[in-house]
């Protein structure tokens, strides 16, 4: 349930790769290391894919269990593949990085407070849950910005009351602030968690983890 790796050296481990319930969807060729400890700690498959040729998959695809949301400019290959597991939305403008733009789980989609607000409502009603046009502390990228499971919602710690109560009037999962990787505040991209576990960053602090540990509800 705890632990911390890193990816060929990176610890940004959250930028490479998306976690939902069920699945972990990496890079092809993603280290054995990393994939083997996904399955042990998360309890997931694991399903592999470039996403428009890239290795960044934690950019590109945002989610929860009732479907996927992918760039855009995924091609038909990558878009099949996913199709197996999920309804796939495709994320088409200039705004189309969605896991950047879009933090969600299976009771909330935050996104990013320019989007939009058609593609915001269409993007709710795809994932069926409600969705939040928002900041965390100011930075727009909610999906970087933060992380979520079912069980709770990490956010950068520069994130505000007003942006906190955003969130809390639409969910009653705990939402908290921390940072990964010895502070850094784009928790998105070192942490990869669902309701079964957690993976850090490589450089991310015991501190850090107790924090990531209370808001996901893993404490004993």
């Amino acid at each position: 349930m705890t632990g911390t790796i890193d990816l060929l050296g990176d610890p940004n481990i959250g930028v490479y790769a998306r976690v939902f319930e069920d699945m972990a969807i990496v890079y092809p060729g993603a280290p054995r290391e990393f994939t083997d400890a996904l399955r042990k700690e998360l309890g997931v498959g694991i399903v592999s894919t470039s996403i428009q040729g890239s290795a960044i998959i934690g950019s590109l695809v945002a989610g929860n269990t009732h479907g996927l949301v992918v760039s855009g400019l995924a091609t038909s290959d990558e878009v099949a593949v996913l199709e197996e597991y999920r309804d796939v939305l495709l994320l088409e403008g200039s705004m189309n990085a969605a896991g950047n733009v879009i933090l969600a789980n299976d009771h909330v989609a935050a996104v990013h407070p320019d989007m939009e607000i058609d593609v915001a409502e269409e993007i709710g009603s795809f994932l069926s849950v409600p969705v939040v046009r928002l900041s965390f502390g100011g930075i727009k990228t909610v999906g970087m910005a933060g992380y979520a499971t079912n069980r709770g919602i990490l956010v950068h710690p520069r994130t505000t009351d007003a942006e906190i109560a955003a969130l809390e009037k639409v969910v009653e999962i705990p939402v908290g602030l921390g940072s990964v990787n010895m502070g850094s505040g784009l928790v998105g991209t070192g942490v990869l968690a669902n309701s079964r576990g957690y993976i850090a960053g490589s450089f991310t602090s015991g501190f850090e983890l107790g924090r990531i540990e209370e808001v996901f509800g893993f404490l004993e």
